[in-house]
């Protein structure tokens, strides 16, 4: 009999930070669709998926992702975030947001650390509450920008 031999080399588990939203979620999200509309205030106990629309305010106790066809229009809190898409009002973030070279943002953005890639429009005051700077990168995963 022949010994099986996988076809790829599998690495071991490194303790290096997760970076990708689903990674850092632990639990099961809420999701709103692409297409749904909420209107009205939203409160999650933990992760919210975003590709719809909203509109009102919103309390997420966990990771809030924001997709680039998506819209919230409102106030809206997390603990942590990535925006792809477009906010009208403010966003606070306990600890960091991502925003997308997709995401427009007309509004207050605060958070503890804010990471934003080249092209992304904010229209509205930035407030990073660590003091540290806003960091830059270039998107590699988008595949353009919306107006």
């Amino acid at each position: 009999m022949t010994a099986f031999r996988p076809a790829c080399t599998l690495a071991p588990m490194t303790e290096k930070p997760r970076r990708r939203l689903l990674d850092r979620i632990g639990g099961t999200p809420s999701l709103l669709a692409s297409g749904t509309r909420l209107v009205g205030d939203i409160e999650t106990p933990g992760a919210l998926m975003l590709g719809g629309s909203v509109q009102g305010d919103g309390n997420v106790r966990g990771e809030l992702s924001i997709g680039p066809d998506a819209e919230w229009i409102g106030e809206v809190h997390a603990v942590n975030a990535v925006v792809a898409g477009r906010i009208t009002g403010a966003i606070s973030v306990t600890e960091r947001i991502e925003i997308a070279a997709t995401a427009v943002i007309r509004g207050r953005v605060s958070a503890r650390s804010i990471a934003m890639a080249r092209g992304a429009t904010i229209d509205g005051d930035v407030i990073v509450t660590s003091g540290e700077p806003i960091v830059q990168f270039e998107e590699k995963r988008g595949s353009g920008k919306k107006s």
